[in-house]
């Protein structure tokens, strides 16, 4: 079993072109994630899965591996698969992270990695945090006020996923019990022929409601580890506009780097 991270990288942008290229703290946002999933010890390889030249170049000047993906992918998930598919094995761990979350800490990373490891039967797990008191008012403050960032997931006493909303679950009726809210890490580690199968199937229902890509697993009936985790006084950020960016930078100044 070797564990290699896929970055989707994708130059296009509606709201922010060029955006994996785009410097946070003097550096490109896409080696930066690069340098984050090197630094979680179970990876062995690192591959930024790009649909254009200047990604590509830029990626190599840093002594960094990408390849080129058409642009034809609908999603970062058929864009994982074809940076692997010529090579993976069947129960290869591939980690399919977010080229636009350039604070995601390196043990959150491993913490999927470790995972699988653990159980070689497991095909297919996700990270997730619990939500302070403090974060869940805030979340749902702005889930009232029609905000879709931000998943939540449930989960049953085996770990695995039950479901992932953009809604915030469980519901809480009874506001005394004090039920734990998950907040969901937009992050994947499959096994190869787990992601294999996924990106043949149709989306599914759930799936198009939701505009959550792994519904379509739980719809099939793949399972999905939720692994629990920590952000360990971090600030995560992602990065979506100019401004972000300039967020993230602030974050960094504050905090420090992560590696």
């Amino acid at each position: 079993m070797t564990v290699i991270a896929v970055i989707p990288a994708r130059y296009g942008s509606t709201r922010f072109p060029g955006k994996p290229l785009h410097e946070i703290a003097g550096v490109p946002m896409v080696e930066r994630v690069r340098r984050l999933a090197l630094a979680a010890p179970s990876v062995a390889r690192v591959i930024v899965a790009t649909d254009d030249a200047r990604i590509m170049e830029a990626v190599k000047g840093f002594g960094g591996e990408a390849v080129m993906t058409p642009e034809s992918c609908r999603n970062g998930t058929e864009r994982v698969f074809e940076a692997v598919k010529a090579f993976a094995n069947a129960d290869d761990v591939i980690l399919n992270l977010q080229g636009d979350a350039p604070l995601t800490p390196p043990w959150v990373i491993e913490a999927m990695a470790g995972a699988m490891a653990a159980d070689p039967a497991l095909p297919m797990a996700t990270p997730a945090v619990e939500l302070s008191a403090d974060a869940y008012a805030k979340m749902a403050e702005a889930k009232a006020k029609g905000e879709v960032g931000g998943t939540t997931v449930v989960f049953g006493r085996d770990m695995n996923a039950l479901y992932f909303s953009k809604a915030v679950i469980p519901f809480q009726r009874e506001k005394a019990a004090g039920t734990p809210v998950y907040k969901h890490i937009g992050l994947y580690a499959y096994r190869f022929d787990t992601l294999s199968r996924l990106v043949a199937l149709e989306p599914t229902p759930l799936e198009k409601a939701e505009s959550l890509e792994q519904l379509r697993a739980l719809e099939n009936g793949i399972p999905i580890r939720v692994v629990l985790t920590s952000y360990q006084g971090r600030t995560p950020w992602s990065v979506d506009s100019p401004r972000d960016a300039e967020i993230a930078a602030d974050i960094i100044a504050r905090e420090g780097e992560i590696v």
